[in-house]
């Protein structure tokens, strides 16, 4: 893990007595990468070890090679962000601060440490390698010049890279404690936190104070715990204070020794439970009392109760939680005591603190992960359905969480931090201004030189000029490795360096720039109200349900007139409300998708045209009926008087209801997000949940017409000056017409013009069936009011 290129030699001895070896060479590949980094370019960078987000392993086989498979899970320190927001917050300061850095620009790279010394020492290499390569001891990046390091909070990130830094002299600031600094490395190692061993000894005076001489002892792992177990107690034993028990605390590497540790955490706290000691000292790191919140939560399960009970936490131990245990019990801590590190509140951070957004921080790569937990919510929206989960907005506010999960007052550590990057800066001016005489110097050197003939300048000797960001080094066949050719990066790629072998995609939700060297982050649509189509669709809709709605007023009105009493006037009522609600429905699919509207679209949309096809489908065969019946002779004449058009109605329209209802139980539509569909955005839309279901009430619908409309057909040159069924013949030509050419229109369109095209066809197969068999009557009732009589129906029907 620690080099990147090296060759593992495994000498095997052979069977029989000889001196020959067989040689196996086998190439490491790249460490394991370090998950979670912000970086923002400048002039000079400062660096940062932090500890936020606490890396599961699986435990190593040596039998593959280690990958991002090995990473289980992880926990989330909420709290421990505000760490990262004070050292980007003094850069910003001290940018905006023309005094302090003038023409200088500062930036930052923050890497994260995940509580292990193991990391940090990958952390510690891979700021001395070239910023995407880890080739340690190899940087030739000039632009990554790392004016010094602050590493902490916990005692394993100060201590273990100091051992690695202090070896290139690289200056370092800490924040956390740590108790031994050797001569070797403390000329370059600075302790923003207060001696540990002052510390130690305030406790002691502490106990003497309240005459608390029986006490319990619980250790975290570590150099710290390690020198108050073996140097401090002693003097604690000589002061006269006894411990009746020490342990402990576990710590967890691997997350298969979740249930070993909850086992320990069990025997932990029967231990202080059984100790007739009421004052129990915790020594521990800053993430120790997330251990302490889980071990008091099991031990309740056990009847067990650490009440009556005085803790005292030592200054380094800090109320950082995940946020998964927000609601965890805190009465424990009632009482609890514990030395405070000095903090300030700098004008300006409150305001910071609100401004951070997580869709558009493209570069912090410690916000969303932070925002997920604190917020209890998820950025991927294809798999809020199964995870019940609600989407992150960006618009939630960090002041609006609770302390335990996040705090908006700058702690002891932040504050410390933003000293120490302050102390970096103006060390950063001193070394500036003292070298300003060197500039002028060096001015005047370059002013003279643009006067030097061609024939005088430090000529340059390269195979071939550098791959600019927007594409990628291709070796050419034949020719040494330094000479290249520059390919383009292919679309959905980019580079954001010179000289990269490779293009990459862009991060999810993101998408390339012109130049394929940026990243810019989608933009959301779907179909609104304030979109001009979104408007004009909705606008239609209305103007359509008003008129079926005036159309029915009139119906009503003139219900007792031989036009509307014909062919069942309680049948053309349900069918004009049908359409007024099939105009209506077409508003469910305008607007952002919801859980509510996404259910019910398409099943009302296909029920509501099922019933007013039927009603139509019914009024056809009653016509067709009644004038078969009139033949002498007919034995049509028993299916008059018998409802025959209601039970149509109903038996048609309730299949549509089965196939709705079995819809919505086997695979219901939800709220669904694309990103893929089209480069450059996120589409909202409603994913149909079975797309075999949403078809099959379609065709349903279209076999419903294609009946109505055979028989309308067949019956259209029957003798008549009022029956419909020539008007009903027009209307379902136009109803199959609109849905016919809907299925290869849908499919061929994207994004929200997908469900454009299908309001549209909603609107329009609405608006033909109003139109060919509604305006005709209300013509005649309106307009030709003597036509309205028995007497011109009878003559009609003996034509």
């Amino acid at each position: 893990m620690v080099i990147s290129m090296a060759l593992i030699i495994v000498i095997v001895t052979l069977p029989h007595a000889s001196s020959k070896v067989s040689i196996a060479k086998c190439p490491v590949g790249e460490p394991l990468p370090i998950l979670h980094k912000y970086y923002q370019p400048g002039d000079f960078i400062i660096a940062g070890i932090f500890s936020q987000i606490y890396i599961f392993l699986s435990p190593m086989s040596f039998q593959k090679q280690p990958s991002e498979e090995s990473f289980d899970d992880h926990v989330v320190l909420t709290q421990n962000y505000q760490h990262i927001l004070a050292l980007v917050f003094a850069v910003k300061e001290i940018s905006e601060n023309t005094q302090l850095l003038p023409n200088v620009s500062l930036g930052f790279h923050i890497l994260n440490s995940h509580f292990f010394a193991k990391w940090t020492y990958l952390a510690s290499m891979e700021l001395l390698s070239t910023k995407d390569k880890f080739i340690p001891n190899y940087k030739c990046d000039i632009q990554n010049n790392i004016v010094g390091v602050i590493g902490g909070p916990n005692s394993q990130v100060c201590l273990y890279m100091t051992n690695i830094l202090s070896a290139y002299k690289i200056p370092q600031i800490s924040y956390g404690s740590f108790p031994v600094i050797n001569d070797q490395t403390k000329d370059f190692v600075h302790q923003m936190f207060p001696n540990v061993t002052h510390h130690y000894m305030g406790i002691l005076e502490l106990l003497l104070h309240f005459k608390w001489t029986w006490i319990g002892v619980l250790a975290s792992n570590g150099d710290n715990a390690d020198l108050f177990v073996q140097d401090i107690l002693p003097i604690y034993s000589q002061k006269g204070i006894c411990v009746d028990f020490l342990e402990k605390l576990p710590e967890i590497s691997f997350s298969s020794h979740i249930p070993e540790r909850g086992i320990k955490w069990s025997e932990t706290s029967h231990m202080v439970t059984g100790s007739t000691a009421n004052t129990v000292i915790i020594q521990g790191e800053i993430h120790t009392i997330s251990f302490l919140r889980s071990m008091f939560v099991f031990a309740q399960f056990y009847g067990v109760s650490f009440e009556s009970r005085v803790w005292i936490m030592t200054a380094q131990m800090d109320f950082a939680s995940p946020g998964f245990i927000r609601h965890w019990d805190l009465n424990f801590l009632h009482g609890a005591l514990s030395f405070a590190v000095h903090t300030n509140y700098p004008s300006g951070f409150h305001k910071f603190l609100k401004e951070r957004n997580p869709l558009s921080e493209n570069r912090d790569g410690f916000i969303r992960i932070f925002w997920k937990d604190a917020f209890n919510c998820d950025f991927s929206y294809s798999t809020l359905e199964e995870r019940h989960e609600k989407i992150c907005t960006g618009e939630e506010k960090l002041e609006t969480l609770p302390g335990t999960v996040f705090d908006t007052s700058m702690s002891g550590h932040s504050y410390s931090i933003y000293n120490a990057v302050y102390i970096m800066a103006h060390a950063l001016h001193s070394v500036t201004s003292s070298k300003s005489k060197q500039r002028v110097r060096m001015k005047k050197i370059r002013q003279k030189g643009l006067h030097e003939q061609p024939w005088q300048e430090r000529p340059i000797s390269v195979c071939n000029d550098n791959c600019n960001p927007g594409s990628s080094r291709v070796t050419i066949e034949g020719k040494p490795y330094c000479c290249y050719e520059c390919l383009p990066c292919p679309e959905g790629r980019i580079t954001n360096h010179k000289d990269m072998d490779d293009c990459f995609p862009c991060p999810e939700g993101q998408y390339p720039n012109n130049k394929h060297d940026l990243c810019l982050p989608k933009h959301i649509t779907f179909l609104s109200y304030e979109d001009p189509l979104g408007t004009s669709l909705a606008i239609t809709a209305i103007v359509f349900a008003c008129i079926a709605t005036v159309v029915l007023g009139i119906f009503i009105k003139y219900q007792d007139t031989p036009i509307v009493k014909a062919n069942n006037r309680n049948i053309t009522y349900l069918l004009l409300v049908s359409l007024v609600l099939s105009f209506l429905c077409s508003l469910l699919f305008i607007g952002q998708p919801e859980k509510v509207t996404c259910l019910f679209q398409q099943p009302a949309f296909g029920i509501v045209f099922s019933v007013a096809i039927s009603c139509i489908l019914a009024k056809t065969i009653i016509v067709v009926i009644v004038f078969m019946a009139s033949v002498p002779g007919s034995k049509m004449k028993r299916w008059l008087g018998k409802q025959l058009d209601n039970y149509i109605v109903v038996s048609c329209s309730l299949i549509q209801v089965l196939v709705c209802t079995v819809w919505l139980i086997t695979s219901p539509p939800y709220p669904d997000a694309d990103m893929n569909l089209v480069a450059d955005e996120i589409i909202l839309g409603c994913n149909e949940g079975s797309t075999l279901m949403f078809y099959c009430v379609l065709l349903y619908l279209l076999f419903l017409a294609v009946v109505g409309f055979s028989v309308a057909f067949l019956s259209q040159n029957l003798p008549n000056s009022f029956n419909e069924t020539k008007f009903i013949f027009f209307s379902l030509l136009c109803f199959c017409s609109v849905w016919l050419s809907f299925f290869p229109t849908y499919l061929s369109t994207k994004g929200k013009y997908m469900v454009a095209v299908e309001i549209f066809s909603i609107l329009s197969s609405s608006a033909g069936l109003l139109g060919c068999i509604c305006f005709p009557k209300c013509f005649i009732i309106l307009l030709r009011p003597h036509l309205n009589n028995k007497r011109e129906l009878l003559k009609g029907k003996k034509q």
